[in-house]
Order: structure tokens, then C-alpha cells, then sequence
């Protein structure tokens, strides 16, 4: 028999508005995109029970997307923009909603525990991409559409883009 928190965990589900809030007042007057990241992977993480790897892949050179700040297990250090879910999202400028990533041609296999993630372009103030966010789910199919759109507020909010 599951105890009351570990079923109140299971079933914890992001409340974007709030966490929204959460993060604004935590980065607020913070310029630097590395802060930012970190705060960020950290509230998103924390507050999903869907969300098994959360993170940054910072662009540091054209074409090429090195780790950033994340929790949860180790990530790839860098991923090229034409490889994987990472790269497609940082070399298209859309975000790439994938329920199997097994099903993702090119996929990257970063943690074998990954069943299906959400991966969102970061852009500066002048729309320039500077990162993406990755966020790795054990579950099939975690993430939807409502999950894009308010993942993508969050970042416009914070990182300016």
C-alpha cells in the first residue's frame, strides 16, 4: 500500500501560474542568463513529478549547444544543432514536442530512463536563441501542447526573448 505522500507525489502536477510567479520573484532584476537557467531548471524541476531531467543547453559557439545548469542525472555535454531533439528545437527555432522519443529519429540518448520529452528554443531580448530548455519525462507521452505554451511563457518572461 502507497502512503498518502508518496501518491500526492506520483500524482504532483505542475501549477504553471503559481510557479510563474515563483520564478519572476526569485529572478527579478537578475540579468545573468547562466542565474537565470539555474533558478529556473530548479523550480521547474521541483515541481512536476512528470519531470525527471530538467535543464539548459546554452548555445557557445554556431551551430553547437553545450550543458548548462539542469537537475537530476548526468546530461550530454554537448550536442550538436543537427543531432537529437535538443538540436532540432535550437536549429529550427520551434519546440519539439516528442512522446516517444524512441520514435524521434536521431534521438539522443542521453539517460536510457527518457521515454518521451519537451524541448522549448530560449531567445534573448533581441530573439536570438541562446539556449534550450530540455525537460526529460520517464513517462510516455508526458507533455501536451498546454505544456509548450506555458513553458514558453515562463522563458519569454525571464530571458527577455
Amino acid at each position: 500500500m502507497m502512503s498518502k505522500a508518496v501518491t500526492t507525489m506520483a500524482a504532483q502536477r505542475i501549477d504553471y501560474a503559481e510557479t510563474a510567479k515563483i520564478i519572476a520573484a526569485l529572478t527579478e532584476g537578475e540579468t545573468d542568463p547562466v542565474a537565470l537557467m539555474a533558478t529556473v531548471a530548479c523550480e521547474l524541476h521541483h515541481a512536476d513529478a512528470r519531470f525527471d531531467w530538467t535543464g539548459f543547453y546554452r548555445v557557445t559557439e554556431p551551430g553547437i549547444l553545450k550543458i548548462g545548469p539542469y537537475q537530476g542525472g548526468h546530461g550530454c555535454l554537448v550536442i550538436p544543432f543537427d543531432r537529437g531533439v535538443c538540436g532540432a528545437a535550437a536549429r529550427t527555432g520551434e519546440v519539439q514536442l516528442v512522446p516517444d522519443v524512441e520514435a524521434f529519429p536521431g534521438h539522443i540518448a542521453c539517460s536510457s530512463s527518457t521515454r518521451s520529452e519537451i524541448v522549448l528554443p530560449v531567445r534573448d531580448a533581441g530573439g536570438a536563441i541562446i539556449g534550450v530548455l530540455d525537460i526529460d519525462s520517464d513517462r510516455p507521452d508526458a507533455f501536451d501542447q498546454a505544456d509548450a505554451t506555458a513553458l514558453a511563457a515562463i522563458l519569454a518572461t525571464t530571458f527577455g526573448g
